[in-house]
């Protein structure tokens, strides 16, 4: 899932506002034609205030979203957080995490970094296991951006507990593990990666990466070739393929 689409996604989970028939018809205007969704999603906001603001500002986020504009996206949905009572953890840890995403595409991990962990913090709190887990991923993300590997390794651990089934988690646990040179646990990650998506080209890339530096080179050749079997005109694909030259070197 794109950092966009995912952003979409929480947003049409987003509480308290999912009942709200004009900030479903404002997401929907933000998916269509972004530009008229900030002009309406302004105007509705110049109507409200305290925690009414949060169902416009949402809106906002999604369209800054759509336009690629994230500076003004994280603005919206850190502002959308602030907005929602603080007795709706499960609203604030979903803009708040919206937030954090949008914060990671400036790219301003530093600001990302305190978004993500409140939101997955409030996420666990309200029971959210699932979006705790999603979240860390992200803070993971914020953390390796800043040099920060074995805290991003503890947020990682915690994804795996919170969101077994989210395979991004391990993925990225096999990746970061890799480059920490834990060829042994970057394997049984990537396993679970790629049982959990099987057709991930990123997870065949990154299993044929591991099975190389662990010497095994026939598992190596099997994963690049499986990436460039599931999408041939891929940029994974290019990139497995400049790898096979290599083992055949």
């Amino acid at each position: 899932m794109t950092l966009t689409a995912a952003l979409l996604s929480f947003a049409l989970q987003a509480q308290p506002f999912a009942s709200d028939p004009r900030l479903a018809e404002c997401l929907e205007q933000a998916r269509t034609d972004p530009a008229t969704a900030i002009a309406t999603g302004g105007s509705w906001l110049g109507e409200t205030s305290g925690s009414s603001t949060a169902a416009p500002q949402t809106c906002l986020g999604v369209a800054y979203t759509r336009l690629l504009r994230w500076e003004a996206a994280t603005d919206a949905f850190e502002a959308a957080r602030e907005a929602t009572p603080e007795t709706d953890l499960a609203g604030r840890a979903r803009v708040g995490a919206m937030a954090g995403n949008a914060a990671l595409a400036v790219p301003d991990p530093l600001r990302a970094l305190p978004l993500l962990r409140t939101a997955r913090d409030d996420a666990r709190v309200a029971g959210l296991n699932e979006l705790a887990g999603e979240t860390a991923v992200d803070l993971a993300r914020a953390l390796v951006a800043l040099d920060q590997s074995e805290d991003a390794a503890a947020a990682l651990a915690d994804a795996r507990s919170d969101a077994p089934q989210f395979a991004l988690g391990w993925l990225l646990s096999a990746t970061l593990a890799r480059r920490m040179n834990d060829l042994v646990a970057a394997q049984g990650f990537i396993e679970t990666a790629v049982a959990l998506a099987p057709e991930d080209l990123d997870a065949g890339l990154e299993a044929g990466v591991i099975a190389a530096l662990d010497g095994r080179i026939d598992a190596a050749r099997a994963s690049f070739e499986s990436v460039v079997a599931l999408g041939p005109a891929s940029p994974q694909a290019k990139t497995a393929n400049a790898y096979l030259e290599q083992l055949t070197e």
